[in-house]
C-alpha cells in the first residue's frame, strides 16, 4: 500500500504537468509519438501483408506443393546456371509421378497462358487461360460457385468446355446466367460449364480474370512444349516432408542424377514462398528500426532536457520534501516515474495515431494492415523504458540536491 501511495503522487504530478503545459508537452513528446506510431504502422503493414500474402498469393492449396522446372531463385547468377542445367518438366514426368508415387493423396497438373476471351462485341484482353487435369478440383483453391469443374470426360475428348472466373462472367455476361452459353477463347468457341467462386484481388490486381479448360484441350491449342507445373497434394501436413522426399527421389532417378549432383528441377510449397516473403519484409523492418531508433533518441533527449528544467523549477519543493524526511531514493523514484509516465503518454498517443493511420489506409487503399496487440504492448514498454533511461540523469540530479541549498532557492 505504501508503494502504491509513493507511485501515485509522481504519476499525478506528471499528468498535471502535461495538462498545464500542453504545447510544451506536445513538443516534448513529439519524438516518442513519431517513433511509436512509425513502429506500429510498420508492424501493422508487415503483419497485414504477411497474412494477405499467405491467404492470397502463397496459398497453393491444402497440403500442396509444386514440382516444376525451377525452384525459387533470388540470385541472377544462380538463375542463369539453373536455366542451363534444369530440364523442362514434361507430361511423361507427370505420368511417372502419378503412377509411381505412393504417398500423395493426388497428383495434378496446371498450365497457364495469356489469351483473349470474347462474347459478341465485349472482350477481355490478357485473360489467364488455365489448362487443368480434372482432379485439380480437389487440389486447387479455386472451386465452382455455379455449375461444375472440368471433368475426366472433358479431358479425354478434348472438349471445348470452360469454367470461368467471376470477372469474366460479370463483364461478358452482365445480368444473365453464363452457364451453358458460348464464349470465344482465342477465337475458339467454348461452352461455359461453371463459374468459379470469387477470389478477390491481390494488391489491387484482380485474381478472377481466368478461364479453366481441360489440359488436353490446352495442349491441342497451345502445344506441349512448355514446362508443366505438377501439383502434388500430401495426405496431411505431417506427410509433407516425406511426400516431397519421395517425389524428389523419383525425379532424380528419372534424370539419372548422382548423389553429389544438385536437383535439376524445383520443389516448393507455401512455407517456402512465405519464408522468401518474410526475408524481404525482414529487411524492410530492419531498415525501419534505424528510423525508429533515431526518433526515440530525439524524444528521449527532449524528455531529459525538459526534466532538467523541471528539476530547476522545483528545487525549493525538493528541499522541502527532503527537510520533511524524503529519502534520496524517494526523490529519485519520483522523477523517474514522472519521466516514464510522460514517455508512456507519448507512446499512447503514438498508438492512437498508428491505429488512425492503419484504419484510414485500409479504408482508402487496397493495402492490408493489421495491428497486432503485441505491437501495442511492445511500443508502450519501449516508450516507458526510454523515459526511464533518459530520466535517470535528471532524477539523480534532483535526488542529489543538498536540502539546505535547495531551500535557499528563490523564484
Amino acid at each position: 500500500m505504501k508503494r502504491r501511495v509513493l507511485l501515485r503522487e509522481p504519476v499525478i504530478v506528471a499528468l498535471e504537468t502535461l495538462r498545464a503545459h500542453k504545447m510544451r508537452s506536445f513538443l516534448m513528446l513529439l519524438g516518442t509519438i513519431l517513433s511509436v506510431s512509425t513502429l506500429i504502422v510498420v508492424i501493422a503493414l508487415i503483419s497485414g501483408v504477411n497474412r494477405y500474402i499467405a491467404d492470397r498469393v502463397a496459398n497453393l492449396g491444402s497440403n500442396v506443393f509444386l514440382l516444376t522446372r525451377f525452384p525459387i531463385i533470388t540470385d541472377v547468377e544462380e538463375y542463369v546456371k539453373a536455366n542451363r542445367r534444369n530440364k523442362k518438366v514434361t507430361w511423361d514426368d507427370y505420368e511417372a509421378l502419378r503412377a509411381n508415387l505412393k504417398l500423395p493423396e493426388r497428383v495434378g497438373v496446371e498450365l497457364r497462358a495469356s489469351g483473349k476471351v470474347r462474347v459478341g462485341s465485349q472482350s477481355l484482353e490478357d485473360c489467364n487461360i488455365r489448362g487443368v487435369t480434372a482432379n485439380m478440383v480437389d487440389i486447387d483453391i479455386v472451386t465452382p460457385a455455379d455449375g461444375r469443374y472440368i471433368t475426366e470426360g472433358d479431358d479425354r475428348s478434348r472438349a471445348l468446355m470452360t469454367m470461368i472466373g467471376q470477372d469474366v462472367a460479370t463483364k461478358l455476361f452482365p445480368n444473365i446466367d453464363a452457364i451453358g452459353r458460348e464464349i470465344l477463347i482465342d477465337g475458339r468457341p467454348f461452352q461455359v460449364v461453371g463459374i468459379a467462386k470469387p477470389i478477390g484481388s491481390v494488391l489491387g490486381q484482380s485474381q478472377d480474370n481466368f478461364a479453366y479448360i481441360p489440359i488436353q484441350t490446352y495442349f491441342k491449342i497451345y502445344g506441349t512444349q512448355e514446362t508443366i507445373w505438377v501439383n502434388i497434394q500430401a495426405r496431411g501436413a505431417e506427410w509433407m516432408d516425406r511426400t516431397q522426399d519421395e517425389a524428389r527421389a523419383l525425379m532424380r532417378a528419372r534424370r539419372h542424377l548422382s548423389p553429389n549432383e544438385k536437383d535439376n528441377f524445383g520443389i516448393f510449397d507455401s512455407a517456402t514462398l512465405m519464408a522468401l516473403w518474410k526475408n524481404l519484409t525482414g529487411v524492410i523492418a530492419t531498415a525501419m528500426i534505424g528510423v525508429v531508433s533515431v526518433f526515440l533518441v530525439i524524444g528521449g533527449v527532449v524528455i531529459m532536457n525538459v526534466m532538467l528544467a523541471t528539476v530547476t523549477e522545483r528545487t525549493r519543493e525538493i528541499g522541502i520534501r527532503k527537510a520533511l524526511g524524503a529519502r534520496h531514493r524517494d526523490i529519485l523514484l519520483q522523477f523517474l516515474v514522472e519521466a516514464a509516465v510522460m514517455a508512456a503518454v507519448g507512446g499512447a498517443i503514438g498508438v492512437i495515431t498508428a491505429y488512425a493511420i492503419s484504419g484510414l489506409t485500409r479504408a482508402t487503399t487496397s493495402v492490408p494492415m493489421s495491428v497486432p496487440f503485441t505491437a501495442v504492448v511492445i511500443a508502450e514498454v519501449i516508450s516507458a523504458a526510454v523515459g526511464i533511461f533518459f530520466g535517470v540523469y535528471p532524477a539523480k540530479k534532483a535526488a542529489s540536491l543538498p536540502p539546505i541549498e535547495a531551500l535557499r532557492q528563490e523564484f
